[in-house]
């Protein structure tokens, strides 16, 4: 190791253990300071590890958390940036953070990264396997189409052609280039077969060998499902990983069965099972049997900040949940439409960098689908809070039942007179934030993300 490396890691895990133990927080700014002075740090920090790369649109904090748990049941301690902080910085943070497992002594890092981020990553590290949980639009002003966001992932991944790919085999894009590594696939087998089109608002549908419209057996959601090309006979591939049978879903929770293994799942959503399909399949390349790697997934309870986090705020149980484009949105809405018991509601819109600044994909999302009739109270809120109420209204909101504020102490203060026991907030990353570092402040959750 160099002086220079030397240097730049005492400072970072100096600034770290500061921020962390008397600011509660240090996801990012250790990281950036270790970089300043050696900006190839992370080739040095990384340099013993095996590593995994989870990356895709919706999903990666879950994804990774979940893989997180199936691989702490066979190797103990396995390094990852759990608080979502998936540039650079915070990933050269979360190496800066790290503690050698006393189990097997088998340094495993999982690492949740951003996709514009993984061909940056990648000349630093060595990935032994890349995760691709799926490809949407997202964030339009810094991503563009899901397409040029692939090329991206993709100038990352062919940076190591020996790293195996576990990939979302529901997802046509996914497919769509012929790559150096081995790839496997997993996805859901669960459903009656059927020819049948996707709307004609839903992103990449169109077969990438000759453009013809895609055809499906079957749809889970989106463009995701078994998918055919009529013309040129393009199609899914072979799942090596498969969902074989969903027994029952709720907003808290859903069992279904992987390769015959069940899975009693604490986390609500469809959205939720392809992530958890994925965590299972990063366990069984890493030897975990199917029984044990479905074990680890149905002993979790650990929930992911903004992933459908509870927070108690005077006995209103809120579920705080980050939605950020129009599939995940759908996903959510989708989800909390299954509660059988009223619930109000709260949707808080910010259009940061880190939210994308375009707030245009709220209309893309179908609000219009929600139970009003059992949604006594719906709030709208955030910096951007006239777009959303605008959106709301538009979906028909019942006026009586409607509300709104642009201060978040304001927003905390009416869901404590919300009329029902459970509360979903709906929010954008960096409202999700600023709830959370509110609520902290007002001792409603521990400070920190990490």
């Amino acid at each position: 190791m160099s002086f220079r490396s030397s240097l730049a890691i005492l400072a970072g895990k100096s600034s770290r253990w500061f921020l962390h133990n008397f600011m509660h927080g240090g996801t990012s700014l250790p990281g950036k300071l270790t970089l300043k002075i050696d900006p190839n740090v992370l080739q040095t920090l990384a340099k013993d590890y095996e590593i995994i790369v989870i990356t895709g649109t919706n999903g990666k904090t879950l994804t990774t958390a979940l893989t997180v748990k199936v691989l702490e049941s066979k190797f103990g301690h396995v390094l990852t940036n759990k608080s979502g902080s998936n540039m650079k910085q915070g990933i050269v943070t979360a190496f800066l953070s790290d503690k050698v497992s006393e189990k097997s002594g088998k340094k495993l890092a999982v690492l949740e990264t951003d996709e514009a981020n993984v061909p940056i990553i990648c000349r630093y590290v060595s990935p032994s396997i890349f995760v691709l949980t799926n490809l949407f639009r997202d964030q339009m002003d810094r991503y563009g189409e899901i397409y040029t966001t692939y090329d991206k992932i993709l100038t990352g991944i062919r940076m190591h052609p020996d790293a195996l790919v576990i990939a979302n085999g529901d997802a046509p894009i996914f497919n769509s280039k012929e790559l150096k590594n081995k790839v496997v696939y997993y996805g859901f087998a669960d459903k009656e077969e059927e020819d049948q089109k996707a709307p004609a608002n839903t992103d990449g549908l169109l077969c990438p060998r000759c453009h013809h419209i895609l055809h499906f057996k079957y749809r889970t959601y989106s463009n995701l499902g078994k998918y055919f090309c009529p013309e040129c006979g393009f199609k899914r591939p072979e799942l090596t990983y498969s969902l074989n049978q969903i027994s029952s879903q709720s907003p808290q929770s859903s069992v279904f069965e992987i390769d015959s293994a069940k899975v009693e799942l604490h986390i609500g959503g469809t959205y939720n099972i392809y992530n958890a399909l994925a965590a299972y399949s990063v366990g069984r390349t890493l030897g975990l049997s199917g029984d044990e790697s479905a074990r680890a997934l149905s002993d979790n309870d650990e929930k992911v900040f903004g992933r459908q986090e509870v927070i108690n705020i005077d006995d209103k149980q809120t579920t705080l949940i980050l939605v950020k484009n129009p599939v995940g949105l759908d996903q959510v809405l989708e989800m909390i439409s299954t509660d059988k018991e009223p619930f109000s509601l709260a949707v808080l819109l910010n259009a940061n960098y880190a939210d994308g600044i375009d707030t245009s994909w709220i209309w893309d999302g179908n609000f219009e689908g929600l139970p009003f009739d059992r949604i006594p109270s719906v709030l709208t809120g955030g910096e951007r809070y006239k777009d959303i109420t605008f959106r709301l209204r538009v979906a028909g909101v019942p006026e009586k039942n409607f509300s709104q504020r642009e201060k978040l102490e304001d927003v905390v203060s009416f869901i404590k007179q919300m009329p029902t026991d459970h509360v979903y907030v709906l929010a954008t990353y960096t409202a999700v934030l600023q709830l959370r570092k509110l609520l902290s402040e007002q001792r409603y959750i521990k400070g920190g993300m990490d």
